[in-house]
């Protein structure tokens, strides 16, 4: 006679384990204790075979009939259904293995030696804000294109439209990375291709022109802030280095300074694209990190500060170019663009340019030896400062 729910609540344990039958081998097992376990008794080639379904009442009587049938199914079709129940709790384990939380740690820690530290960081930072909260505790196969839009939606709610496009495409390379290692089938961010807010015109950074050198070289000599910023600002001139490379710059990073082949080598781990980068030291250069070194030759870097990071802030700079009265209309990033511009009018070879910008683009090949074309950039370096103390000159002759 088919149970109950009543009949199963009613039953109670015996000295031994007893079997109420629920009929096509289902059956209720009560041990001693009072426990209540769903079994299912089938043949499958010539054996008898006991399949388990479960406690009850965690699963009901509902449950547990349902699974008896999808047995029957499986037999029915010449299929073991304890084999199958394996094959079910493999995949129900290797989902839980592959969640998104978990494919994009394992990418991020495959990529990361290839960043630098500071990027790696922001990465890290947009995939335990943005997407872990989101979609990390999904597996990475089940994921629909509408779930990732979901989550980009709401980074476009901060009014950060150009973010999202970058989550995104931080998602595609997550997604193509389990393509990849077998964990999903497609990259479901190829269906969002336009669905996305337009992103802002690009504003590229503010930087002066040739004609506008000599007017800052002139406001710079009389800059009445901090010594050691008026100092920073003029190697980032002198050098053409990104703001993140002067402030942690470090005095054992500078080689030779005495001697006619001055260098400045900045380790790999603090460049953007994680090389090794050399920069020749004009002698203007060296005098002027020779003036620093009164100021801050006490301290390991350059540029010593009250930042959490012990230099100064990445506002500094771009302050001291507001008080110059440069405020939109120059950044410090926007250096390297004026350098680049009068170096490549002047028919400096290219190559040594973007070697000196410590670009991996261009015609510069994406792995190099760092020393490549050193002789070549002094002479240009040198130039360079010549060319400013040139410019700094004819200001001066012309306001006499």
């Amino acid at each position: 006679m088919p149970l109950t729910d009543a009949k199963l609540r009613a039953l109670k344990p015996a000295g031994k384990p007893i079997r109420i039958s629920d009929g096509a081998g289902l059956f209720i097992q009560v041990g001693p204790s009072g426990s209540k376990l769903w079994r299912m008794a089938y043949r499958f080639g010539g054996k008898q075979k006991l399949l388990a379904f479960g406690a009850y009442p965690n699963i009901s009587l509902r449950e547990a009939r349902r699974q008896r049938e999808a047995a029957k199914d499986a037999l029915e079709a010449g299929r073991d259904p304890a084999h199958d129940r394996k094959i079910e709790k493999r995949r129900q384990r290797m989902a839980s293995c592959n969640t998104f939380e978990a494919v994009a740690s394992e990418w991020f820690e495959h990529r990361k030696s290839g960043w630098a530290t500071s990027y790696a960081n922001r990465l890290r930072a947009r995939l335990d804000n943005d997407l872990i909260p989101e979609l990390g505790f999904k597996p990475l196969a089940s994921i629909e294109p509408m779930e990732v839009l979901d989550a980009l939606r709401k980074v476009e709610g901060r009014d950060a439209p150009e973010m999202a496009r970058r989550i995104m495409q931080m998602a595609s390379a997550i997604f193509r990375y389990g393509v990849a290692t077998s964990r999903c089938v497609r990259d479901p961010t190829t269906d969002l291709r336009g669905a996305l807010i337009s992103r802002n015109p690009v504003r590229n950074r503010s930087a002066l022109s040739a004609d506008q050198l000599p007017e800052f070289l002139a406001r710079l000599d009389c800059y009445d802030g901090e010594v050691t910023t008026r100092i920073a600002l003029r190697l980032v001139l002198l050098t053409f280095v990104r703001s993140s490379e002067i402030r942690f710059a470090k005095w054992s990073e500078f080689e030779d300074l005495g001697d006619h082949e001055p260098l400045w080598r900045i380790p790999a781990e603090r460049m953007k694209m994680r090389r090794a980068h050399l920069v020749p030291l004009a002698p203007q250069a060296v005098r002027v990190l020779a003036n620093l070194r009164k100021l801050s030759g006490w301290s390991p870097y350059l540029f010593p500060g009250q930042s959490g990071a012990g230099v100064i802030s990445e506002n500094t700079m771009i302050f001291a170019l507001y008080r110059l009265g440069y405020h939109g209309r120059a950044t410090v990033h926007g250096f390297r663009s004026t350098a680049s511009t009068i170096l490549n009018e002047h028919q400096f070879n290219r190559d040594w340019i973007e070697m000196q910008l410590a670009h991996a683009e261009g015609s510069v090949r994406s792995a190099y030896n760092s020393a490549e074309w050193l002789p070549g950039r002094r002479t240009m370096m040198i130039w360079w400062a010549n060319h400013l103390d040139g410019l700094a000159r004819m200001k001066a002759q012309r306001a006499a």
